[in-house]
């Protein structure tokens, strides 16, 4: 997965739904407003990263899977290479990523950062991982840490012989690959690895079991009303719901961001329907989101990656970016009550 835009791509590509069924309008569904969570790989981390600092009041946690601190392309010199740990003795500026958030946050440009203080962060980066080098992650938790995330609040993983991927129980590559999905199956004391479940379990406490059986199939909708011009995002994104969701019982959001090269137009449904969120949500009363980003739409951007380079806009870190306007638009659709016809 290469997080730098310009990298080249395969023409070959055959686009494809494969998994889930057609919704064409994302549903309100009155879920809960105060306890959304979000996880990602790669540029789906810097992304987290980036949602979770700006709208931390309502945010509760993260996941960051090899992913560099916030708005670290903006306030680092040879922003990509440091971001991505290349320059050896050189991370990023965990410090300048901090102040950063401080002056947004004072500007009023995102969240308070005092409400990071309560919030829950899982931080992983493999030792194999050849794309996004650990001291370019170890600078993440340093990020948090400076911005009042207690150390107890904070799991950092950096031990497992892992490459670049989001690592699952079964499904994907050998533990050590770095290589398309960019999903990995490894092995930790013993026992598969289920990485989805010790994000959300790190975040929301003790959880129910994942489900073996799904109660409900992802659902396909139409990203384009909620798209701000210049996001670069797709057409479609892809949310998994519950039936007890869908039935009055007022669930929590997960939004899950995809890497580079890991949307559906590059590997189908590896991402939203082979890992283990469904799953994991089945069993606790959550519902995934899974926006998307367009390979097409941006010249810059050919992998498909999340806009944590600037892409999209200068200050693509901010509530008012566009790819933050859009997601937390959809996140807004779902906790609105069910029945409503208030726009978003």
């Amino acid at each position: 997965m290469k997080l730098l835009a310009a990298l080249t791509f395969s023409t070959s590509l055959i686009f494809s739904h494969c998994g889930a069924a057609t919704q064409d309008t994302l549903p309100r569904l009155g879920a809960s407003a105060s306890d959304i969570s979000v996880s990602g790989l790669s540029s789906g981390a810097f992304m987290a990263v980036q949602y979770q600092v700006a709208f931390s009041a309502s945010v509760i946690g993260a996941g960051i899977v090899a992913g560099g601190p916030y708005d670290c392309a903006k306030v680092n010199m040879i922003s990509i290479p440091t971001c991505m740990g290349y320059i050896m003795f050189f991370p990023p500026n965990a410090q300048a990523s901090y102040d950063a958030a401080k002056k947004y946050s004072d500007e009023n440009k995102i969240d308070k950062l005092d409400n990071l203080q309560k919030s829950r962060i899982y931080v992983f980066s493999g030792t194999k991982d050849a794309i996004v080098y650990p001291q370019a992650v170890q600078s993440t938790v340093k990020f948090f840490l400076a911005s009042g995330v207690p150390q107890s609040n904070i799991a950092y993983v950096n031990n497992v012989p892992a490459g670049h991927a989001l690592l699952t129980p079964r499904f994907g590559n050998p533990c050590i690959q770095n290589a398309s999905p960019y999903i990995s199956h490894c092995t930790v004391k013993n026992k598969s690895y289920d990485q989805v479940g010790a994000i959300l379990t790190h975040i929301y406490g003790s959880l129910k079991p994942p489900a073996k059986t799904l109660s409900a199939h992802v659902q396909r909708f139409d990203q384009s009303e909620f798209l701000p011009p210049n996001t670069g995002m797709a057409e479609y994104g892809f949310v998994y719901v519950p039936a007890v969701c869908s039935s009055g019982v007022s669930c929590r959001v997960h939004v899950a961001f995809h890497g580079c090269e890991q949307s559906y137009q590059f590997v189908n449904d590896d991402f939203y329907g082979k890992t283990t969120y469904n799953a994991w949500a089945d069993a606790n009363n959550l519902i995934v989101l899974y926006p998307q980003v367009d390979r097409w739409s941006q010249p810059t951007n050919p992998a498909g990656c999340w806009d944590w380079v600037g892409y999209s806009s200068d200050e693509y870190a901010i509530q008012s970016a566009p790819q933050m306007q859009a997601v937390h638009a959809m996140v807004e659709r779902l906790t609105q009550p069910t029945g409503t016809t208030a726009s978003r």
